[in-house]
């Protein structure tokens, strides 16, 4: 897959810790609309993971992380995974749209997006 750099809000679960974290967007996007908050990071890869696949201690931190989650940055996240061919494709081959995706990380170039089915 070829290198990207990924326009979304991030609720990720980083090193098994909740946190908030922001990806700067797409080259088009100006930078006096980028928060002071966002980093450059570059997204090698794309993995889809459900909610129920993740080990019980990960998946209990990533529940905590979204019942922090508002409703607005949950959209905000779902718009920009659908602005972002590349993670819309990902989630598309598996059957699921980004109204399924809770909470995404990325770590090592690799951008995971965990989904809740049911």
């Amino acid at each position: 897959m070829r290198i990207f750099t990924a326009s979304v809000i991030i609720a990720a679960v980083s090193l098994g810790t909740p946190a908030f974290v922001q990806a700067q967007g797409a080259p088009s996007q100006s930078e006096a609309q980028t928060p002071p908050a966002q980093s450059s990071t570059v997204i090698r890869s794309i993995q889809v993971v459900d909610l129920k696949e993740l080990q019980p201690a990960v998946r209990s931190k990533v529940d905590d992380v979204v019942a922090q989650t508002s409703e607005e940055d949950l959209q905000s996240l779902r718009k920009s995974i659908d602005a972002t061919p590349e993670a819309a494709s990902a989630l598309k081959a598996k059957g699921l749209s980004s109204l399924q995706v809770v909470a995404i990380n990325i770590a090592d170039g690799v951008l995971t997006l965990i989904t809740k089915t049911a």
